[in-house]
């Protein structure tokens, strides 16, 4: 049997069989992909892909406690598959004890579609978004401008299935549309993006337009030095700094006095309020959109995760609340060690509690300041302070009265998220958008612009 001719499903139950350690969890993830990609105003690739991936995960238990072996391979084929079952099993025996060791989960009710077939994409996904995109080419060829980008669209149907008795499975639509629209003498460029699930809710002419309004505001430039500046977050930038504001929210870490969440003097900052604005930022594995995987799905251990929580279930979890800090991210080892409750990350992130105020409105509302399109090459300077540094890419706009006036050049910022939430002043309405620069990881996010009266701009950069 291959991989083409094996249900997902069967090959989940055979490996369990063959397991002969003390606890075993198997998750067979099963991925299709459709994409395009078009350069200078004309399509250049198209294609389609599958593939599997298998991780086992063996537990020993031992005198002095359970250890632990995960290992992945793609493409297993029937022969494959005793010879990984027997490698997690070989390399959980020549593990230390796990840290995060407990009992695997159990008595969760079994998905109903587990023995279905994986669900797959195909290029009729960009059925109706094809000849949309095929439009924007004729519109921006006769405006005088070249768009480059791809579309990629990606179903992953995961089979977890345990020793315990799991039998669980989900499937995770997950779509993403970049643009870059340029002036033929290549001294303009402007991008956007959009996450989607489907392609059935993003229009590549609505893209276009607000494309070619950004490269007419750049046919101004504007020099400006370093410094602090009034200036509008949109939502992809705002998501690009609160992802990572989530992934640097690991309970134990700020109990040990490890991070930004770190009590002076011990213990964490849950229950302190990081801002004066009503914000609430959360993740919910229903929230319509945005749907992720309803339970824990961890095909290794970290900081915020662990091996042996795979299919626990998971539920809408506020981290900050009403301006609050509600929760940090907690397995059950950690839980137990920090004396939070627990809450596994969730692969989704909303902030809302703004004012219904569309990004237009706010910069209609602005006396003097920056207008962002998004940010880059985001990097950690100082865990302590959570403190950031990256590049403005692709449009920095000067506005005054009101009004765009301009683009200025490119920065480096410094900046903290956790410290940018207790300066904003304004937080407009929250909307689905797309994380530019974590959009390989992670793109189910729902963002409100913010405004903040000091962005650290601290150098002046010559990127475009």
């Amino acid at each position: 049997m291959s991989p083409r001719t094996n249900k997902p499903h069967e090959i989940v139950e055979r490996a369990l069989e063959l397991s002969t350690a003390d606890g075993c969890v198997v998750i067979a993830d099963e991925q299709s992909t459709a994409n395009l990609r078009w350069a200078g105003n004309a399509l250049t690739t198209n294609g389609v892909t599958r593939g599997r991936t298998l991780t086992v995960i063996a537990t020993v238990d031992g005198k002095e406690g359970t250890a632990s072996g995960v290992v992945s391979r793609s493409a297993v084929t029937t022969d494959d598959l005793e010879p990984l079952v027997r490698a997690a099993e070989a390399a959980a025996r020549g593990a230390a004890p796990a840290e995060d060791a407990g009992p695997l989960v159990s008595a969760v009710p079994h998905s109903p579609d587990f023995t279905d077939a994986p669900a797959e994409t195909s290029s009729a996904v960009f059925a109706d978004f094809a000849p949309a995109l095929g439009e924007s080419f004729a519109r921006a060829h006769a405006g005088g401008r070249e768009l480059y980008g791809f579309a990629n669209h990606e179903l992953v149907s995961s089979y977890l299935g345990t020793s315990t008795g799991l039998r669980l499975r989900h499937d995770q639509p997950n779509g993403t549309l970049e643009v870059n629209a340029k002036s033929p003498d290549r001294t303009r460029s402007a991008w956007a993006g959009r996450s989607t699930r489907d392609f059935k809710d993003v229009d590549p002419g609505a893209l276009d337009a607000e494309l070619a309004q950004r490269l007419d505001w750049a046919r101004r430039r504007i020099e400006l030095p370093a410094g602090r500046y009034e200036t509008l977050l949109p939502p992809t930038a705002v998501a690009d700094l609160l992802i990572y504001q989530l992934w640097s929210s690991a309970a134990r870490d700020a109990a040990e006095g490890r991070t930004v969440f770190s009590r002076p003097g011990g213990g964490t900052r849950v229950g302190e309020r990081l801002t004066e604005l009503p914000l609430t930022l959360r993740s919910d594995p229903n929230e319509p959109g945005l749907e992720s995987a309803p339970f824990v799905l961890a095909h290794a251990s970290g900081d915020s995760a662990s091996v042996f929580d795979n299919g626990l279930p998971l539920t809408a979890t506020d981290w900050v609340r009403e301006g609050e800090l509600a929760h940090l991210a907690t397995t059950r080892h950690s839980a137990g060690l920090t004396g939070l409750p627990v809450a596994p990350a969730i692969d989704n992130l909303i902030l809302d509690g703004g004012e219904d105020r569309s990004l237009d409105e706010m910069v209609a509302a602005t006396g003097r300041g920056l207008l962002l399109t998004c940010l880059w090459y985001i990097r950690e300077v100082d865990p302590a302070t959570l403190l950031l540094t990256g590049l403005t890419r692709d449009g920095v706009y000067l506005v005054e009265d009101g009004e765009v006036v301009g683009e200025v050049n490119n920065f480096r910022f410094n900046e903290s998220p956790v410290d940018l939430l207790g300066r904003a002043v304004e937080a407009g309405r929250t909307e689905k958008t797309l994380p530019r620069e974590w959009s390989d990881w992670f793109t189910r996010a729902a963002m409100p612009a913010l405004r903040v009266p000091d962005f650290n701009m601290s150098s002046v950069s010559q990127g475009v």
